[in-house]
Protein backbone atom coordinates (compact mmCIF):
# COMPACT_ATOMS: atom_id res chain seq x y z
CA UNK A 1 0.00 0.00 0.00
CA UNK A 2 1.75 3.56 -0.86
CA UNK A 3 0.52 6.48 0.67
CA UNK A 4 0.35 9.69 -0.42
CA UNK A 5 3.05 11.44 1.88
CA UNK A 6 2.03 15.37 1.89
CA UNK A 7 4.12 18.26 3.36
CA UNK A 8 3.10 21.18 5.80
CA UNK A 9 6.40 23.90 6.00
CA UNK A 10 9.15 21.79 6.90
CA UNK A 11 6.72 18.41 7.84
CA UNK A 12 6.03 15.41 5.83
CA UNK A 13 3.59 13.34 7.00
CA UNK A 14 0.79 10.61 6.61
CA UNK A 15 -2.53 11.62 6.56
CA UNK A 16 -5.32 8.78 6.34
CA UNK A 17 -8.89 8.82 7.30
CA UNK A 18 -11.34 10.82 9.57
CA UNK A 19 -12.05 11.76 12.91
CA UNK A 20 -9.67 12.06 16.43
CA UNK A 21 -6.32 11.90 15.29
CA UNK A 22 -4.18 8.88 16.22
CA UNK A 23 -1.02 9.87 15.25
CA UNK A 24 2.09 7.74 15.16
CA UNK A 25 5.82 8.24 16.27
CA UNK A 26 8.23 5.23 14.98
CA UNK A 27 11.27 4.12 16.39
CA UNK A 28 15.29 4.92 15.30
CA UNK A 29 15.10 2.78 12.61
CA UNK A 30 11.44 2.84 11.95
CA UNK A 31 9.64 3.24 8.69
CA UNK A 32 6.50 3.52 7.33
CA UNK A 33 6.38 -0.08 6.62
CA UNK A 34 6.28 -1.05 10.91
CA UNK A 35 2.61 0.74 10.88
CA UNK A 36 1.26 -0.51 7.82
CA UNK A 37 -1.40 -2.91 9.00
CA UNK A 38 -2.19 -0.34 11.52
CA UNK A 39 -2.84 2.67 9.23
CA UNK A 40 -5.53 0.05 6.95
CA UNK A 41 -7.14 -0.79 10.07
CA UNK A 42 -7.49 2.65 11.70
CA UNK A 43 -8.12 4.41 8.89
CA UNK A 44 -11.47 3.43 8.57
CA UNK A 45 -12.53 4.66 12.28
CA UNK A 46 -9.65 7.88 13.10
CA UNK A 47 -7.63 9.96 11.13
CA UNK A 48 -4.30 8.56 11.16
CA UNK A 49 -1.08 10.95 11.51
CA UNK A 50 2.42 9.72 10.60
CA UNK A 51 5.04 11.98 11.14
CA UNK A 52 8.52 11.44 9.70
CA UNK A 53 10.50 12.27 12.35
CA UNK A 54 13.70 14.40 11.42
CA UNK A 55 16.13 11.62 12.89
CA UNK A 56 18.86 12.05 10.31
CA UNK A 57 18.18 15.79 9.70
CA UNK A 58 18.33 17.69 12.82
CA UNK A 59 21.94 19.68 13.90
CA UNK A 60 23.79 17.52 16.34
CA UNK A 61 23.54 19.58 19.18
CA UNK A 62 19.47 18.95 18.46
CA UNK A 63 19.85 14.78 17.47
CA UNK A 64 18.17 14.12 21.08
CA UNK A 65 15.19 12.68 22.10
CA UNK A 66 13.86 16.54 23.72
CA UNK A 67 14.80 18.01 19.91
CA UNK A 68 12.84 14.99 18.12
CA UNK A 69 9.78 15.88 21.12
CA UNK A 70 10.36 19.76 20.33
CA UNK A 71 9.83 18.74 16.84
CA UNK A 72 6.37 17.31 17.13
CA UNK A 73 5.26 19.75 19.62
CA UNK A 74 5.73 22.15 16.51
CA UNK A 75 3.98 19.36 13.83
CA UNK A 76 1.32 19.49 15.92
CA UNK A 77 0.55 22.83 16.64
CA UNK A 78 1.09 23.40 13.08
CA UNK A 79 -2.03 21.14 12.05
CA UNK A 80 -3.61 22.19 14.90
CA UNK A 81 -4.70 18.74 16.19
CA UNK A 82 -6.70 18.37 19.21
CA UNK A 83 -7.84 15.33 21.10
CA UNK A 84 -4.95 12.77 20.26
CA UNK A 85 -4.18 9.77 20.60
CA UNK A 86 -0.29 9.22 20.40
CA UNK A 87 1.56 6.17 19.87
CA UNK A 88 4.87 5.51 20.04
CA UNK A 89 7.10 2.13 19.55
CA UNK A 90 10.84 2.04 21.18
CA UNK A 91 12.11 5.44 20.59
CA UNK A 92 9.18 6.83 19.22
CA UNK A 93 7.23 6.25 22.45
CA UNK A 94 9.98 7.79 24.35
CA UNK A 95 9.59 11.00 22.33
CA UNK A 96 5.49 10.53 22.94
CA UNK A 97 6.64 10.23 26.93
CA UNK A 98 8.50 13.38 27.03
CA UNK A 99 6.04 15.54 25.15
CA UNK A 100 2.67 14.13 27.06
CA UNK A 101 5.26 15.39 30.12
CA UNK A 102 5.60 18.89 28.34
CA UNK A 103 3.04 19.49 26.57
CA UNK A 104 -0.21 17.58 28.15
CA UNK A 105 -2.65 19.82 26.89
CA UNK A 106 -3.82 18.54 23.40
CA UNK A 107 -3.17 14.66 24.36
CA UNK A 108 -6.44 12.23 25.37
CA UNK A 109 -4.63 8.88 25.33
CA UNK A 110 -1.43 7.61 25.62
CA UNK A 111 -0.04 4.61 23.68
CA UNK A 112 3.20 2.68 24.45
CA UNK A 113 5.11 -0.43 22.39
CA UNK A 114 8.45 -1.68 23.42
CA UNK A 115 9.08 1.86 24.66
CA UNK A 116 12.32 3.32 25.70
CA UNK A 117 12.35 6.19 28.62
CA UNK A 118 13.35 3.29 31.65
CA UNK A 119 15.48 0.91 30.02
CA UNK A 120 17.02 -0.86 27.08
CA UNK A 121 19.57 -2.42 24.95
CA UNK A 122 20.23 0.06 22.84
CA UNK A 123 21.17 -0.96 18.99
CA UNK A 124 23.20 2.33 19.13
CA UNK A 125 25.55 1.09 21.60
CA UNK A 126 27.49 -1.28 19.14
CA UNK A 127 26.50 0.17 15.42
CA UNK A 128 30.07 1.26 14.40
CA UNK A 129 30.58 -1.45 12.39
CA UNK A 130 29.37 -0.39 9.32
CA UNK A 131 29.25 -1.87 6.11
CA UNK A 132 29.07 -5.12 7.43
CA UNK A 133 25.45 -6.95 6.41
CA UNK A 134 25.66 -9.76 8.32
CA UNK A 135 25.89 -7.91 11.48
CA UNK A 136 23.09 -5.80 10.84
CA UNK A 137 21.16 -8.71 9.46
CA UNK A 138 21.40 -10.36 13.07
CA UNK A 139 21.03 -6.73 14.90
CA UNK A 140 17.53 -6.76 13.02
CA UNK A 141 16.45 -10.30 13.69
CA UNK A 142 16.28 -9.33 17.14
CA UNK A 143 13.94 -7.13 17.15
CA UNK A 144 11.60 -10.16 16.81
CA UNK A 145 10.70 -12.97 17.74
CA UNK A 146 10.66 -14.84 14.56
CA UNK A 147 13.62 -13.85 12.74
CA UNK A 148 11.82 -14.03 9.25
CA UNK A 149 10.20 -11.15 10.33
CA UNK A 150 14.02 -9.42 9.17
CA UNK A 151 13.07 -9.69 5.87
CA UNK A 152 15.83 -8.34 3.02
CA UNK A 153 13.65 -5.29 2.65
CA UNK A 154 13.95 -3.96 6.44
CA UNK A 155 17.69 -5.34 6.74
CA UNK A 156 18.13 -3.52 3.52
CA UNK A 157 16.47 -0.39 4.71
CA UNK A 158 18.61 -0.51 8.00
CA UNK A 159 22.22 -1.72 6.26
CA UNK A 160 21.52 1.75 3.94
CA UNK A 161 21.00 3.98 6.70
CA UNK A 162 24.48 2.37 8.66
CA UNK A 163 26.33 2.96 5.37
CA UNK A 164 26.42 6.73 6.16
CA UNK A 165 28.94 7.74 8.57
CA UNK A 166 26.72 10.95 9.57
CA UNK A 167 23.41 9.00 9.94
CA UNK A 168 25.53 6.63 12.18
CA UNK A 169 26.91 8.72 14.33
CA UNK A 170 23.29 10.54 15.10
CA UNK A 171 22.19 6.72 15.68
CA UNK A 172 24.58 6.86 18.30
CA UNK A 173 23.84 10.28 19.38
CA UNK A 174 19.73 9.43 19.71
CA UNK A 175 20.58 6.10 21.77
CA UNK A 176 23.13 7.78 24.05
CA UNK A 177 20.41 10.63 24.37
CA UNK A 178 17.74 7.51 24.79
CA UNK A 179 19.41 5.88 27.54
CA UNK A 180 20.66 9.36 29.61
CA UNK A 181 16.92 10.73 29.46
CA UNK A 182 15.67 8.04 31.87
CA UNK A 183 11.85 9.58 32.82
CA UNK A 184 11.73 7.41 36.17
CA UNK A 185 9.69 8.84 39.07
CA UNK A 186 8.50 11.98 36.97
CA UNK A 187 6.00 9.19 34.83
CA UNK A 188 3.86 9.12 38.05
CA UNK A 189 2.56 13.05 36.71
CA UNK A 190 0.72 11.64 33.68
CA UNK A 191 -2.50 12.13 33.61
CA UNK A 192 -3.82 10.84 30.38
CA UNK A 193 -5.25 6.91 30.08
CA UNK A 194 -2.15 4.87 29.06
CA UNK A 195 -2.08 1.42 27.24
CA UNK A 196 0.91 -0.49 27.20
CA UNK A 197 1.53 -3.31 24.42
CA UNK A 198 4.29 -5.25 25.28
CA UNK A 199 6.07 -8.21 23.52
CA UNK A 200 6.57 -11.41 25.90
CA UNK A 201 9.88 -11.68 23.96
CA UNK A 202 11.00 -8.43 23.32
CA UNK A 203 14.69 -8.52 24.15
CA UNK A 204 15.51 -4.59 23.21
CA UNK A 205 13.20 -3.76 26.28
CA UNK A 206 12.36 -6.61 27.81
CA UNK A 207 8.87 -7.36 29.40
CA UNK A 208 9.66 -6.18 33.22
CA UNK A 209 10.17 -2.78 31.23
CA UNK A 210 6.58 -2.68 30.56
CA UNK A 211 5.41 -3.73 33.74
CA UNK A 212 7.70 -1.01 35.15
CA UNK A 213 5.52 1.33 33.43
CA UNK A 214 2.83 -0.08 34.26
CA UNK A 215 3.80 0.25 38.15
CA UNK A 216 4.41 3.78 37.82
CA UNK A 217 2.06 5.65 35.39
CA UNK A 218 -1.16 5.86 37.14
CA UNK A 219 -3.92 5.10 34.63
CA UNK A 220 -2.14 2.77 32.72
CA UNK A 221 -3.37 -0.60 31.84
CA UNK A 222 -0.74 -3.90 30.40
CA UNK A 223 -1.12 -6.09 28.10
CA UNK A 224 1.38 -9.16 27.27
CA UNK A 225 1.70 -10.69 23.51
CA UNK A 226 3.11 -13.82 23.37
CA UNK A 227 5.66 -14.83 20.85
CA UNK A 228 6.18 -11.33 20.18
CA UNK A 229 9.71 -9.29 20.20
CA UNK A 230 9.97 -5.56 20.04
CA UNK A 231 7.48 -4.24 17.49
CA UNK A 232 3.99 -5.96 17.93
CA UNK A 233 2.12 -3.65 15.52
CA UNK A 234 4.39 -5.50 12.80
CA UNK A 235 4.56 -9.18 14.38
CA UNK A 236 1.29 -9.47 15.52
CA UNK A 237 -1.01 -6.74 14.10
CA UNK A 238 -4.48 -8.83 14.30
CA UNK A 239 -3.82 -8.91 18.13
CA UNK A 240 -2.90 -5.46 18.48
CA UNK A 241 -4.92 -3.54 16.53
CA UNK A 242 -8.09 -5.46 18.75
CA UNK A 243 -5.93 -4.18 22.00
CA UNK A 244 -5.92 -1.24 20.88
CA UNK A 245 -9.56 -1.09 19.24
CA UNK A 246 -10.74 -1.64 22.64
CA UNK A 247 -8.79 0.34 24.25
CA UNK A 248 -9.96 3.35 22.26
CA UNK A 249 -13.58 2.53 22.13
CA UNK A 250 -13.52 2.56 25.69
CA UNK A 251 -12.37 5.69 26.18
CA UNK A 252 -14.86 7.25 23.92
CA UNK A 253 -17.91 5.48 25.66
CA UNK A 254 -19.41 7.66 28.44
CA UNK A 255 -19.03 5.86 31.45
CA UNK A 256 -22.67 4.35 32.54
CA UNK A 257 -24.08 6.60 35.41
CA UNK A 258 -25.32 4.73 38.61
Amino acid sequence: MQYEIKQLDKFRYIEEGDGEPLVLLHGLFGALSNFRDLIEYFRQHYKVVVPMLPLFELDILHTSVGGLQKFVHKFIEAKDLRNIHLLGNSLGGHVGLVHVLKQPERIKSLILTGSSGLFENGMGDTYPKRGDYDYIRKKTELTFYDPKMATKELVDEVYEITTSRLKVIKIIALAKSAIRNNLGEELSQIKQPTLLVWGNNDTITPPFVGREFNRLIPNSELHFIDHCGHAPMMEVPEEFNRILHKFLTKLSTPAAVA
